[in-house]
């Protein structure tokens, strides 16, 4: 018997990916800004707890993929322990996660501390796919509790905030954000045009955590336009993240379309980019977050 060709995780989530944002090309859009996963991060059904980085991103795309309705997951035997039962037939999504094992430290290297990190996955099932089970209702906060929320976010990131003119951009040297004038959200519903409002001064805040001060995010080991394409998709991806959090639709900015094929290029001439830009957005969301929860502490 030929022994099983050993699953290449990077190739099979990136090529995944891939295949999501191709689905769909005239639109221009991610798979959780079709869906509406965006504004619903992927939960554990078992612990309860919310999945992190990349398997975000990537349980996004499966959900909207297969249509699933709720994005709640959890491990075959983990829904054995809740008395819920995995439907004959169905296949499971996979996750991934770092298992750290140790090595003989480099003599040559006295930082060597011996410890690596190995690429590990496993399976696990959306609520669609399993018996017994009843989808818990979320608690909604208020849409005017969710943009407060982000004015909040944007106060403690520190980060000075100008409007005027018809572009969004972050800029490094003077560390501000410009945002466009109110004309440039044409949206034709109030509350669509704040969607889109917060979710470009998202990916502006994002972009805003690589500075020096904060979190100096180092892109600079790629080539040319390429760490310029990292970043702007590290930038998409934390703003995602950011909405979801905050129960904000995540949509996509007017220059999107423009970035897509740059973002499928480097993709798919790299799989590991999408692992790389998801860790980085997510430490970029937890440092962005942490202040709020301290405010919101301390207000209490």
């Amino acid at each position: 018997m030929r022994n099983k060709k050993p699953l290449d995780v990077y190739q099979h989530v990136t090529d995944h990916i891939v295949a999501a944002i191709e689905a769909n090309p005239g639109e221009y859009r991610m798979p959780w800004q079709r869906s509406g996963f965006g504004a619903t991060l992927p939960r554990n059904a078992h612990t309860k707890a919310l999945y992190q980085g990349l398997n975000t991103v990537w349980l996004w795309c499966a959900a909207e993929q297969k249509q699933y309705e709720h994005a709640i997951w959890a491990s075959f035997k983990q829904w054995q322990q809740m008395g819920c039962q995995v439907r004959a037939g169905e296949k499971g999504t996979v996750i991934v996660f770092y298992k750290q094992y140790e090595v003989d430290p480099n003599p040559d290297h006295e930082s060597d501390d011996g410890k690596r990190m190995a690429l590990k996955y496993s399976h696990v099932f959306n609520a669609a796919q399993v018996d017994g089970y009843e989808v818990p209702s979320l608690p909604q906060t208020p849409p005017l509790e969710r943009h407060e929320l982000m004015r909040k976010l944007v106060a403690v990131s520190g980060v000075k905030v100008l409007t005027g003119g018809d572009s969004a951009y972050y800029h490094m040297g003077k560390d501000l954000i410009q945002m466009p004038d109110d004309r440039c959200f044409q949206q034709t519903e109030a509350a669509e045009r704040t969607f889109h409002y917060e979710s470009t001064l998202a990916h502006e805040l994002i972009h805003a955590t690589g500075h020096k001060s904060r979190l100096a995010r180092d892109m600079t080991g790629r080539f040319g336009s390429e760490s310029y394409c990292m970043e702007e998709l590290c930038a998409e991806t934390g703003a995602a993240f950011i909405c979801a959090h905050l129960g904000i639709s995540a949509e996509p900015r007017t220059d999107h379309a423009q970035y897509l094929h740059h973002w499928l290029r480097v993709m798919k001439a790299d799989k590991k980019a999408i692992f790389t830009a998801a860790a980085k957005a997510s430490e970029a969301t937890r440092y962005l977050l942490s202040f709020l929860v301290k405010e919101v502490a301390h207000a209490a």
